[in-house]
């Protein structure tokens, strides 16, 4: 299993990586024989008195299969890694209890093998001078008023069930896929009222 612990405008201590990769070898490498990448990243808040806390820490874990990611903030790093550990566990979890539901599944096929019970886990922005963007119709200068993050992405057509899996593993609200059947854009999303929504967009001639 490889392992990656990189920093975004700050400096990743020789100890913080040294105990982060003890972790991970204690934790997270039990799930290595499906597990080929760990990816560990700190990144610094961009403003000071950022109510997440100073810093944010995103664990990706890399397989055959889909990706799995989590994060969370604190103004230590070990804690926020330790938070970020403690999510990701959970969303795997929260996979393994679906897949209880259903058989089958991509997500399904790809960690049928993790040993979650083998898991014990215990509980300055750069000044730069400003540089004028296009994004396709728009034209930006500088981060603002207008900020527009552009993300490409490959993927292959999937179920609603396998979208939903997906959206677990990943720890987010919302995910984007191809609908296998209608071959429509969708957004598999999460409710307060139900448990999930689904959005098909179809295309006007």
């Amino acid at each position: 299993m490889d392992i990656s612990i990189t920093g975004r405008h700050l400096t990743v201590s020789d100890a913080v990586r040294e105990q982060v990769s003890e972790r991970l070898n204690a934790n997270i490498a039990k799930l290595s024989d499906r597990v080929i990448r760990v990816e560990v990243e700190f990144t610094a808040a961009e403003f000071k008195g950022d109510p997440e806390g100073e810093i944010r820490c995103e664990i990706t874990l890399r397989a055959k299969g889909p990706v799995v990611r989590a994060s969370a903030h604190s103004s230590d790093k070990l804690l926020a890694y330790g938070l970020a550990e403690e999510k990701l566990i959970t969303q795997l979890r929260r996979a393994a209890d679906r897949r209880k539901k259903r058989r089958g599944l991509r997500a399904d096929r790809e960690f049928a093998e993790l040993d979650l019970a083998a898991l014990n886990i215990k509980a300055s922005k750069e000044t730069k001078a400003p540089v004028t963007r296009k994004i396709h119709d728009l034209e930006i200068t500088g981060d603002g008023p207008l900020v527009v993050r552009e993300k490409h992405f490959t993927g292959t057509p999937l179920t609603l069930a396998q979208a939903l899996d997906e959206m677990e593993l990943v720890g987010h609200d919302f995910f984007l896929y191809v609908d296998a059947e209608t071959r429509l854009p969708s957004v598999a999303y999460r409710r307060k009222a139900y448990d999930y929504g689904v959005i098909h967009l179809e295309i006007a001639d």
